[in-house]
This record gives C-alpha cells, structure tokens and sequence, in this order.
C-alpha cells in the first residue's frame, strides 16, 4: 500500500479492506486505480445493443463513461454512513484493475443484509472472473461483517450475470419492472441466505483490515465469533 493509502487508511479504516482469492484481490481504490477503472470503463463495457444498467451511463463516448466512474465512486465515498453505506472495490488480477464489485446496505446493524453489484470490462469477460469476485464480495459480507442475506438482481436478457447468480447458490424471489432508455425491461431479483453460503463456502479466500472497520459499517467494534483475524483463511 503506498504511503497516502495507509494515511488514508489509518483516518478511513473501510481504505485498508482487502479480500483476496487465489485468483484477484478486491480493494479500496487509490486515486490511481480510480483512474485505472475509468479507463476499463471508456474502453467498453458491453455490447452497444445491451443495456445491463438501471441507468445508461455507459451510452456516449470513452470519456463520457470514464467520468461517471469516477463520480459514482466520488459521490459514494462522500455520502457514507453507518446507517447507509456503500464499499465499491476494484476487481485486481495479475496487478491489473479489470473492473468493480461494489455492495452496499442500508440500515445494516438491524437488517444484515447487503446488496451487490459489479461490472467487467468488456475485455475480460467470458473468464470466470465475475463468479471469482462475486464470491469474493459474499466472503466479506458473510464471514467478515456477519451478514444474514444478500441480494442481487438483473434483467433477464444478461445470462452472464443470471449465470453467476445462480451457480452460487441464490434464490430467485421475484421480479420487477424498470424504464430503462424508454423500454419496458424486466429485472428478476434473488436472495443468498447465510446457511446456503455457509454450506459451499470457501476456504481459500482471505479478508484484511476488516475488524476496524466495522464500526463504519454500522457494527460493533469487537468481533462476536464470525470475523476473522486479519489474513485468516476461511
């Protein structure tokens, strides 16, 4: 970490979160992962005939979604609360920034439950690497911040991300209706429950940095069984 991220970290404990598989690291970005996302961002993120998102940001040019990158994450940092947070990690693979795997929660000390979101750039897709950080982002809300649920969701013309949600074991509870660039789209919706993580959880999966942050994540400061020492395995 370079000197400005421990400074950052030592004022922001959420900056010092890591979790890490064999295969990528998910992390707080520094200014210049941020930069490094925005341009994953500009050059593409899916087909022009798509639109996997709520709210077509990736529409105009290279650096019309770059700049949207660095505002969502601009402006998520400085809304931040215990009562409403949002932790947006860069996806990390060979030291390379590939894309994002956020999640976020309101009211997390009562509900425990957590929703994620993520994208790729177009380059690195059709991988494994989507399944790899998904599962990545369930560790830390499960085994690190003692999440009972999570939630996810996605229209049901994305079959890599309905791919990804199924094989990791959520369940399918629904479906609503967005406007979504004049169109009428239908996004299906699931849920991860804590005993079916826990009963294909992973033991090659660490999380660092996770028990000072809790408090900004809404919970208490000391651990109550469920989280792990520092780079513990589990």
């Amino acid at each position: 970490m370079a000197d400005s991220q421990a400074l950052l970290a030592d004022l922001w404990p959420p900056a010092a979160v890591v979790v890490r598989t064999p295969r990528l690291e998910l992390r707080w970005p520094s200014m210049d992962d941020l930069v490094a996302l925005a341009n994953v961002a500009g050059e593409g993120v899916h087909d022009d005939d798509k639109m996997p998102f709520y709210t077509p940001w990736t529409r105009g040019s290279a650096l019309d979604r770059a700049r949207s990158v660095l505002r969502w994450n601009w402006k998520g940092w400085g809304e931040w609360d215990p009562a409403k947070w949002s932790w947006g990690a860069v996806t990390v693979v060979d030291g390379v920034v590939v894309g994002t795997q956020g999640m976020e929660a309101t009211d997390y000390a009562v509900c425990r439950t957590v929703e994620t979101g993520s994208w790729l750039g177009q380059a690195h897709q059709g991988q494994g690497i989507g399944k790899e950080m998904r599962a990545a982002m369930l560790h830390l809300a499960f085994a690190g911040l003692d999440a009972e649920a999570a939630t996810t969701g996605a229209f049901t013309d994305n079959a890599a991300s309905l791919g990804v949600t199924r094989s990791l074991g959520y369940r399918e509870n629904g479906w609503k209706h967005h406007s979504v660039e004049g169109r009428r789209v239908r996004e299906l919706v699931f849920t991860l429950d804590r005993a079916t993580w826990e009963s294909t959880r992973r033991t090659d999966i660490t999380l660092e940095g996770v028990e000072a942050a809790r408090p900004l994540f809404g919970l208490p400061d000391e651990a109550d069984g469920e989280v792990e020492p520092s780079g513990a395995s589990g």
